[in-house]
């Protein structure tokens, strides 16, 4: 860029006061600030826009190495897992060689796994369970079974009151 040292801005400046004199050179340096400070700004944001494309191509580069590599790892496991597979079946297949070989019917129940029967647990879930026994409640006289309103006093009700 160019080098401007003190001598030549006191120059400059001698020359300006002259030509412009005293009364308008506040205002032409102020507005030459200004027009500065816009082209500093706007130089900085060029550069920040470049920047940012080159670390946008940056992390695209990236971005398809990381998946390049996924896929050789997803690859590699794929066909690891496919060996595996046929090598446990062509196991399987020897293995079992010798069961299938048979009269049939038998050797195929030899084959098919027997689960247990489900049988429900018979549980009453409407009837809450107390950590009370129910002995000790009918001894102590403690009520076992709620009662509504209307059938305890039926229940109390002396023997000769009617109902209304």
């Amino acid at each position: 860029m160019i080098d401007f040292g003190f001598d030549k801005i006191a120059l400059i400046g001698a020359v300006a006061l002259i030509v412009i004199g005293p009364e308008k050179l506040p205002r032409v340096a102020r507005t030459l600030g200004h027009l500065v400070g816009k082209a500093q700004r706007y130089v900085a944001d060029v550069k920040a826009e470049v920047n940012r494309s080159i670390e946008l191509d940056e992390l695209k580069k990236m971005r398809t190495q990381f998946e390049t590599a996924a896929k050789d790892v997803e690859n590699t496991v794929r066909s690891e897992v496919n060996d595996a597979k046929d090598a446990f079946e062509k196991d399987w297949a020897s293995t079992t060689a010798g069961l299938t070989g048979g009269s049939g019917s038998s050797d195929r129940s030899l084959m098919t796994p027997v689960h247990p029967v489900y049988t429900h647990p018979k549980k009453n879930w409407r009837l809450k369970r107390g950590a009370t026994p129910q002995w000790y409640k009918q001894r102590s006289g403690i009520r076992t079974k709620a009662l509504s309103g209307a059938a305890r006093v039926a229940r109390f009700r002396p023997p000769g009151m009617k109902a209304r």
